[in-house]
C-alpha cells in the first residue's frame, strides 16, 4: 500500500476548515512547531503520528485512528447541548 504522508499541522488545519476555526484561534498545544511539522505515514496500518493535545479557545483537538489510519477529531471545550458522536470507528 502506498504511503499516505502527512503532519498534524495538515490534519488539524484540515479539521479547523470543518469547525469554523484557525490557529488564531490556539491557546495552547502540547506540540511545538517540529512536532507539528514531522511528517509520518497517516495511512491504514499503525499509528506513527505523535500524541497530542491541542486547545482552542472553543474546542479540544486530539488524534484519532482506524485500523491504524490516523486523524483529527474535536469535541467542544464547554458544557453545550451537543454530544459527542463515536470517534475512531464507523
Amino acid at each position: 500500500m502506498k504511503p499516505v504522508f502527512n503532519s498534524w499541522r495538515k490534519l488539524i488545519a484540515y479539521h479547523f476548515a470543518y469547525t469554523g476555526e484557525t490557529w488564531a484561534d490556539v491557546v495552547a498545544c502540547t506540540l511545538d512547531d517540529a512536532g507539528l511539522d514531522a511528517t509520518f505515514d497517516a495511512g491504514f496500518g499503525g499509528v506513527e503520528g505523535a500524541p497530542f493535545t491541542l486547545w482552542t479557545t472553543k474546542r479540544v483537538y486530539f488524534p484519532t485512528s482506524y485500523d491504524g489510519a490516523e486523524g483529527v477529531s474535536s469535541a467542544p471545550r464547554n458544557p453545550c447541548a451537543g454530544a459527542t458522536d463515536h470517534v475512531g470507528g464507523s
